[in-house]
């Protein structure tokens, strides 16, 4: 199961994913609900020195949340359909999710939970889907446009995006 490219319409006969929740505890499923939330804060703020993100980094990588709901992935469209249902109109401190370090940790253990309990198509669309979540959020440059394609990423977030897809054992 690959996913789609964000904005694609889905696919005629896709049905909604219901017993993807099944195959995760309670704390895992959160764990996999969190992650895309943990990764854009954390791409969002600056890199030490680096200018400040704003608000289209912030919109930019809620549009590549919400770009899950396009996958062709059961479990990356169930973690986008509960992320809206536990979160409409609320938002978790900034605080509360971690920095750096604990994203990494939590990408980590995503891959963990996923190497026991997702199908393999499924494990792979959602951990190149986060990814996508701060690859996006990376491309937004001070002046809140983002960079054109083909202009390098600035080194922090060439670094950031490595480390991020390292725990999520995309290498």
């Amino acid at each position: 199961m690959s996913h789609s490219v964000a904005g694609e319409p889905p696919s005629a006969g896709r049905r909604a994913a219901t017993s993807t929740t099944a195959g995760y505890s309670a704390a895992e499923w959160e764990l996999l609900t969190n992650l895309p939330g943990r990764v854009l804060v954390v791409a969002a703020r600056p890199a030490v020195g680096g200018p400040l993100r704003g608000v289209a980094a912030g919109l930019a990588g809620l549009d590549a949340v919400a770009a899950g709901r396009a996958s062709d992935s059961d479990l990356v469209r169930a973690v986008v359909a509960d992320i809206y249902a536990r979160h409409e109109g609320a938002s978790a401190p900034v605080e509360h999710l971690g920095g750096l370090v604990d994203a990494l940790a939590c990408c980590r253990a995503a891959v963990r939970v996923l190497r026991r309990g997702a199908d393999p198509a499924d494990s792979a669309a959602y951990r190149q889907w986060v990814q996508s979540v701060a690859a996006r959020v990376c491309r937004i440059g001070p002046t809140g446009v983002p960079a054109p394609a083909g202009v390098a990423l600035a080194p922090p977030d060439r670094r950031f995006l490595d480390r991020l897809g390292g725990a999520l054992d995309l290498g």
